[in-house]
């Protein structure tokens, strides 16, 4: 999955570990999910995405592109 939660914390000039106290996570969550590694869960989405008070789809796109 797709997201632009690195973006969006950078526009807040915080770090992972900051943006980890907000979300209520580990660093290395953080890390894992910015990176695609680990896809958040459901609830740990919608507090992401009241946190950047953004819908879900506007940071998270779940769509994945067609085979050739």
């Amino acid at each position: 999955m797709q997201n632009r939660l690195k973006v969006l914390r950078a526009e807040r000039n915080w770090s992972q570990a900051e943006l980890a106290g907000h979300m209520e996570v580990s660093r290395q969550a953080v890390n894992a999910i910015e990176t695609g590694k680990h896809d958040p869960s459901l609830t740990l989405a919608f507090r992401i995405a009241r946190l950047f008070d953004r819908p879900i789809e506007e940071i998270f796109d779940d769509t994945t592109p067609p085979a050739r």
